[in-house]
């Protein structure tokens, strides 16, 4: 009746989250969201947003598909679409990525490459998109 869809449950909803005072050392791996409000140590991938509050810090690698950085990260941080960081954001280290959003204040002290885009032509060649 409401041409509604059954099978695999809908990933939007779940969240990970590492409250203020807890300290996580080792790697994680989910499908879902990370919110990270306390310290980690290690590395965290996932097919989802990892979001590090103004109190949160992540030492390590953090491997997603969106970023929303308000704290401190330190390390490698590979983010396939957006990697947006607020005015209190501070990281350092690797990033790669495919699209930065910076508000002022942020401190952004890291060696960064920007994804592109290679289309493939008829013939066979290689173009090279610019993303920004």
């Amino acid at each position: 009746m409401f041409n509604e869809k059954r099978g695999a449950p809908n990933q939007l909803g779940e969240r990970n989250i590492i409250a203020k005072n807890t300290s996580l050392v080792g790697d994680l791996k989910s499908d879902g969201d990370f919110r990270v409000d306390g310290k980690i140590e290690g590395t965290i991938k996932t097919t989802g947003r990892v979001v590090i509050g103004q109190e949160g810090t992540v030492t390590g690698t953090i491997d997603c598909s969106h970023a929303d950085i308000e704290g401190t990260f330190s390390g490698k941080l590979l983010v396939d679409q957006i990697l947006s960081l607020k005015s209190t954001a501070n990281i350092s280290g690797d990033v790669v990525l495919g699209k930065l959003s910076v508000e002022p204040g942020a401190t952004f002290n890291a060696t960064c490459a920007m994804k592109g885009a290679v289309k493939v032509m008829q013939n066979g060649e290689q173009k090279a998109q610019k993303t920004a």
